[in-house]
C-alpha cells in the first residue's frame, strides 16, 4: 500500500476553505467592530456607531481585495491592532483642534489610510519585504506593548462607563461616576473570552464573549429598563447610518480627497509612514508562521502589494485599514483553509453577516467591545520582558523595550516609531561593538604564502617580516566600527610598511570604512608600502559588491590607490617580493639559470657527485602555461627548478583548481608518485618562462 497522503480533491478544498473563511470571519468581526469603535469615538462618544461601519466595511474590502492580489493561501486579512491604534490617536489629535469638523477629521483619516496604503505598494515593487522583517525584536516588541498600553488606557474608561474625555486616572478615582452596568457587561466579556479557550477549540473566543456581553447586558435590563432602549443609550453602539449606497461612499471618499492640499499631507505624513510600516511588520510576521505552518514560503513583496491595494480599496469604502492578522489566519488554516479563496469568502461572508445582523449590530454594548479590546491589549504586550531583568547582558534590551513603550504612551505612537528607529541602530552598533571586527593577525613571520622559497630567502622574511601585517576581518564594516580598527591597527600603522586586509568574512561597508582604508593607505605609502585587500565579496547576491563599491569611490583604479589582490595568497606573494627586494634579494627572479652546484639541495656533493647526477638529469625548457604533468599521470621524475616558477594545482569540481604550492628558482619537487612511483595526484602548470 502506499505510503503518499492522499491529495485532496477539488470539492474537499472548496469546503475547507469555506470552514476556514466562516470561523476566520466570526474571530476578524467582532474584533473590527471593536477598533473601529475605538478610533471613532476618539472623535467623539456620539459616533461609536459609525466606527463599527468602518470596522465592517474594512474587514469586508480587505477579504476581498488582499486575497485575489497577495495570492497567499490561507492569508486572512482584517482591521488590526496596531491600525487602530495610530488611527485613534491621529483621530483624536485632529478633533482636538479648533473648528476641525467630523467630516474634515474623517477626510484626512481617509489620506492618511491611502498613503500609507501607497506607501505599502511602494515597499513591495522596491522589494524591501526582507528589509522590514530585520527590525530588531526589541523594537517590534516594545511598540506592541506600547499600542497594548495604549489600547488599555483607553479602553478602561469605556468599561467603567464614566463620560467621554475623562482621563484614565480620574476615572479610576471617581467611582461616582461609574456604570455599573457596562462594568457587569465588561467583566462577563473578559471572563468568557479568556475561559473559552479552555473548554472549547470549535468557537472563537472573541465569539462567545461578544455573546456573553451581549447575554448580560439584556438580562441587565430586567433590573434597569433604559437598557432596552436605543435612544440616548451611551452604553450601546447605537444605530448604524446605512443611508446611500456603497457606491456613494466611494464616490464621498474620493470628493474628499480631491480637496487635498499638500497642507494636509505634511499633517498626516508621519502618521501615514508610521502605519505603513506597523502593517507590513504585522503581515510579515503572520507570513512567517504562516509559512512554518503549511511548510511554503509566500512571496513577501507581492503581499505587501496586496495589502497595499487592500488597504486603499477599505480606505475608499470608507473602512478602517488593517494587515495579515495572526489569530484569524491560524484560525482559517487549523479549519481547513488551504487557498487564496479562503480569504476572498471571508470577507464575502462578513458581506452576508452585515447583511443580515445589521439591525442588531446598534445593540452591542461598548463595555463588551472594551472588555475584548482589553483581552487583546493583554496579550499584545511582552510580559516575557521582564525575564530580560534577571540577566545582565540582558537588562540593555529590557531598557530598549521600556524606553519605546514609554515614549508610546507618554509623547506618541509616531515618536515612539522615531525612537524606535534611532534604537535600532543602537542595537546594531552594540552588537558590532560587542565583538572585535578583527578575527586574527599575523605578521610574514608567522604566515606565508603558498610560494616555496630557498632558506636564504625564508631567513630573510623571518627577519623582515614585521614589515608586513595580514589581517582577517568579519561582519560589516560601517562608522560603528571603523574608529575601533583604527584604533587597534594604530601601532601597526607607525611601524609596518603593508597591511592585507582578508574580507572573506565582511558582509558590507560604508562610506566610513572606504574613507578609513583611504587614511591607512596614505599613512602605509609614507613608508613605501601600501594597504592590500583580498578576498572581496563579490558574487554572492546576499553580500555587497566591496570591490565595486571601492571603485566608484575612487580608492582602487587611481595611482597610488589600494591594492586589490584576487586571492589572499597573491597578496602575501606580493608583499614578500616587496620585502625580500628591499632586502636586495632578487635570486628567486634572476634569468639565468641555476648550475646544478648552485642548488641548495646538492652544494655539499662533491664534483664526481654532481658530475654522476648530471649524467641522468634532462634539461627541460617549458614556456607560461604549458602543463608539466596531470592529475593521473605516470610519474617517477624529480624536478629542479633552475629558472622560472611552476605552480601545484589540486584539481576540483566544474574545472575548479585549489592552489598548493607555487615553486621557484632553486626548489625542487616531485610528489608523492617520486617516491612511490604511484600517478601524480596534481597538476604542475608553468607560470613563468621556466628551466627545470
Amino acid at each position: 500500500m502506499s505510503t503518499e497522503s492522499k491529495k485532496p480533491t477539488r470539492t474537499e478544498v472548496l469546503i475547507g476553505d469555506l470552514w476556514g473563511a466562516l470561523a476566520s470571519m466570526l474571530v476578524a468581526l467582532p474584533s473590527a467592530i471593536a477598533f473601529g469603535v475605538l478610533i471613532f469615538t476618539a472623535i467623539g462618544p456620539q459616533y461609536a456607531s459609525a466606527g463599527a461601519m468602518a470596522g465592517i466595511l474594512g474587514t469586508i474590502a480587505l477579504g476581498l481585495v488582499a486575497p485575489l492580489v497577495g495570492r497567499n493561501g490561507g492569508f486572512i486579512t482584517a482591521p488590526c491592532a496596531p491600525a487602530a491604534a495610530v488611527m485613534s490617536g491621529l483621530a483624536g489629535a485632529l478633533a482636538a483642534q479648533s473648528g476641525m469638523s467630523f467630516q474634515r477629521v474623517v477626510a484626512l483619516m481617509i489620506l492618511t489610510a491611502v498613503m500609507s496604503a501607497a506607501l505599502q505598494i511602494t515597499y513591495g515593487l522596491l522589494r524591501l519585504g526582507r528589509l522590514i522583517k530585520y527590525i530588531p525584536y526589541q523594537v517590534v516588541s516594545g511598540y506592541l506593548s506600547g499600542v497594548g498600553l495604549v489600547i488599555a488606557v483607553g479602553q478602561v474608561p469605556k468599561w467603567l462607563g464614566v463620560p467621554a474625555h475623562t482621563g484614565f486616572f480620574k476615572a479610576l478615582a471617581r467611582p461616582d461616576l461609574w456604570r455599573w452596568p457596562g462594568i457587569v457587561v465588561g467583566a462577563v466579556t473578559i471572563g468568557v473570552t479568556v475561559i473559552a479557550p479552555k473548554i472549547t477549540k470549535k468557537l472563537p473566543a472573541a465569539i462567545l464573549g461578544l455573546v456573553g456581553g451581549i447575554a448580560v447586558y439584556f438580562l441587565l435590563g430586567f433590573i434597569d429598563a433604559g437598557l432596552w432602549s436605543l435612544k440616548g443609550n451611551a452604553l450601546v453602539i447605537g444605530p448604524i447610518d446605512t443611508s446611500g449606497s456603497i457606491t456613494d461612499v466611494v464616490r464621498g471618499s474620493v470628493t474628499s480627497l480631491a480637496h487635498i492640499t499638500l497642507t494636509d499631507v505634511g499633517i498626516v505624513a508621519a502618521s501615514a509612514a508610521t502605519l505603513s510600516v506597523l502593517l507590513s511588520i504585522d503581515t510579515l510576521k503572520t507570513g512567517v508562521v504562516l509559512d512554518a505552518l503549511t511548510r511554503r514560503r509566500h512571496n513577501s513583496n507581492r503581499e505587501l502589494v496586496g495589502q497595499g491595494c487592500a488597504n486603499a480599496a477599505a480606505a475608499l469604502c470608507g473602512g478602517m485599514p488593517g494587515a495579515g492578522t495572526m489569530g484569524p489566519t491560524l484560525v482559517n488554516v487549523t479549519s481547513g483553509g488551504t487557498t487564496q479563496w479562503s480569504g476572498f469568502m471571508e470577507g464575502a461572508l462578513a458581506v452576508l453577516v452585515f447583511l443580515v445582523l445589521r439591525p442588531l449590530i446598534a445593540w452591542v454594548p461598548i463595555g463588551a467591545l472594551a472588555g475584548i479590546l482589553l483581552v487583546i491589549a493583554f496579550k499584545m504586550f511582552d510580559w516575557h520582558a521582564f525575564r530580560l531583568l534577571k540577566m545582565p547582558s540582558t537588562r540593555l534590551d529590557f531598557v530598549l523595550i521600556g524606553t519605546v513603550v514609554i515614549v508610546a504612551k507618554g509623547v506618541g505612537l509616531i515618536q515612539a516609531s522615531l525612537v524606535g528607529i534611532g534604537l535600532a541602530a543602537l542595537i546594531f552598533i552594540r552588537n558590532q561593538l560587542r565583538g572585535s571586527i578583527i578575527v586574527r593577525r599575523r605578521d610574514l613571520s608567522e604566515v606565508a604564502s603558498k610560494t616555496s622559497r630557498t632558506q636564504a630567502a625564508r631567513e630573510i622574511l623571518n627577519t623582515h617580516g614585521d614589515q608586513g601585517l595580514m589581517v582577517e576581518l568579519q561582519d560589516d564594516l560601517f562608522f560603528g566600527t571603523t574608529d575601533q580598527l583604527y584604533t587597534e591597527l594604530n601601532d601597526d600603522l607607525q611601524k609596518r610598511r603593508f597591511i592585507l586586509f582578508d574580507l572573506r568574512r565582511v558582509q558590507s561597508m560604508d562610506y566610513t570604512a572606504g574613507n578609513l582604508f583611504n587614511q591607512m593607505n596614505q599613512r602605509l605609502r609614507e613608508r613605501d608600502g601600501g594597504l592590500l585587500l583580498a578576498g572581496l565579496p563579490s558574487g554572492v547576491s546576499s553580500r555587497q559588491d566591496i570591490e565595486r563599491y571601492l571603485a566608484q569611490l575612487g580608492l582602487t583604479d587611481c595611482e597610488g590607490g589600494i591594492t586589490i589582490f584576487s586571492t589572499r595568497n597573491d597578496a602575501l606573494v606580493f608583499m614578500e617580493h616587496a620585502i625580500l627586494k628591499s632586502a636586495g634579494w632578487s635570486d628567486e627572479e634572476s634569468p639565468t639559470s641555476l648550475e646544478l652546484s648552485e642548488v641548495e639541495l646538492f652544494r655539499e656533493f662533491t664534483d664526481a657527485e654532481l658530475a654522476a647526477i648530471g649524467e641522468i638529469i634532462e634539461p627541460v625548457t617549458l614556456s607560461p602555461g604549458e602543463t608539466l604533468f596531470a592529475q593521473g599521470d605516470e610519474g617517477d621524475a624529480l624536478y629542479i627548478v633552475r629558472r622560472g616558477a611552476v605552480e601545484i594545482l589540486l584539481p576540483l569540481p566544474e574545472g575548479k583548481h585549489h592552489h598548493l604550492a607555487t615553486m621557484t628558482r632553486g626548489n625542487y619537487f616531485g610528489e608523492m608518485s617520486f617516491l612511490d612511483n604511484d600517478k601524480r595526484s596534481a597538476d604542475g602548470m608553468v607560470k613563468t618562462e621556466t628551466a627545470l
